[in-house]
């Protein structure tokens, strides 16, 4: 371990030497990608063998979409998730009290959504003390991530989270590069080059193609401590929300902003001769949407028999329309698949 460490160090000193401006901006970037890379490897030991690289912190992906709640100890974190999910948590009155996650899912129209106590996410985490690394693996699983603060001193805590996750290569509301690549049918990463490059190198790309880009709301709790001119500056900082988990308030608030930061399409089935089931419906990532997507979320042989589809809603100009594999869907369409 201490070699990787010791490379850390070395990294983090050449960026503290290095001016920041559009010149160096470059430069800066890629040892920043360097630097995620050895702090994803202090995670992930090297070899197999042993517990692997999640003992104790591992827990199965259920749901539609899963919400990481991260925050400092004693912020209220452990309060907003029995209150929102009525799993009851035990919660303790001193520094770095949940050690294991335990999952809650809460229902919200329709969709079942995963929340996840990501304990203990401190400094010093990403060189390896703690339980951080095994949560941080976890934390890039994520849908979204919640940064629970409290509103007396939000700022010192949610500069050090933030750089706390960006070192792992999870960037915050931000869209990515746009990077184009071909996929081939065998695995791995082939980088060519149409004029030679000084900076950029396979490890660089790979550590680059490595970072996961996750929406982030904050959460900003106590407010029943502050006054109301106060609260209506923290409602005009942009990806914040206002609450008190402990009066419960403003929580609708909360569930309205964690909906449109997820943004999940529900799509409704519709049995032949029946109306459609409105109750439970079948719910996806935005970024896949697709018939054919649908049809494998439910089951991967009903592509096979896939004759065409009948959809009602936004996505289509007629009500019904017939459709092929490749429509996309919208939220909220009512879908009829037609056998061969």
């Amino acid at each position: 371990m201490s070699g990787t460490l010791a490379k850390i160090a070395e990294i983090e000193a050449e960026m503290a030497r290095t001016q920041k401006n559009k010149a160096t901006a470059h430069h800066l970037g890629l040892l920043k990608a360097r630097l995620a890379k050895l702090r994803r490897e202090l995670i992930t030991p090297k070899g197999g063998g042993g517990g692997g690289p999640g003992e104790g912190f591992d827990v199965a992906k259920t749901g539609d979409a899963r919400i990481g709640f991260v925050g400092f100890p004693s912020v209220g974190k452990s309060t907003l998730l029995s209150n929102l999910a009525g799993v009851y948590s035990e919660v303790a009155a001193y520094e770095f009290t949940t050690l294991t996650t335990v999952p809650g899912v809460i229902r919200y129209k329709g969709a079942k959504i995963q929340l996840l106590d990501l304990p203990g996410i401190i400094e010093g985490a990403k060189d390896g003390k703690g339980r951080g690394r095994q949560v941080i693996a976890v934390a890039r699983t994520c849908n979204l991530i919640l940064i629970v603060l409290d509103v007396l001193k939000p700022l010192g805590h949610k500069k050090i989270i933030e750089n706390e996750l960006e070192g792992f290569g999870i960037r915050l509301n931000s869209k990515p590069p746009n990077i184009g690549f071909k996929k081939k049918d065998k695995g791995g990463i082939n980088l060519t080059a149409t004029c030679p490059q000084s900076e950029l190198d396979a490890e660089t790309v790979k550590s680059i193609l490595a970072e996961v880009y996750i929406p982030c709301i904050y959460v900003l709790n106590k407010i029943d401590q502050i006054s109301i001119e106060e609260l209506d500056i923290i409602y005009k900082v942009p990806h914040c929300v206002p609450i008190s988990a402990h009066h419960r308030w403003n929580f609708d608030d909360l569930l309205e902003k964690i909906w449109d930061y997820l943004k999940l399409v529900r799509i409704y089935t519709k049995p032949k001769g029946q109306l459609p089931d409105y109750t439970s419906p079948v719910v996806l990532p935005y970024c896949k949407t697709t018939v054919e997507d649908f049809c494998m979320k439910i089951h991967k042989n009903l592509i096979k028999d896939f004759k065409y589809a009948l959809v009602w809603g936004s996505s289509v100009k007629h009500n019904p329309q017939k459709v092929g594999k490749d429509h996309t869907l919208e939220d909220e369409d009512v879908i009829q698949i037609v056998k061969k």
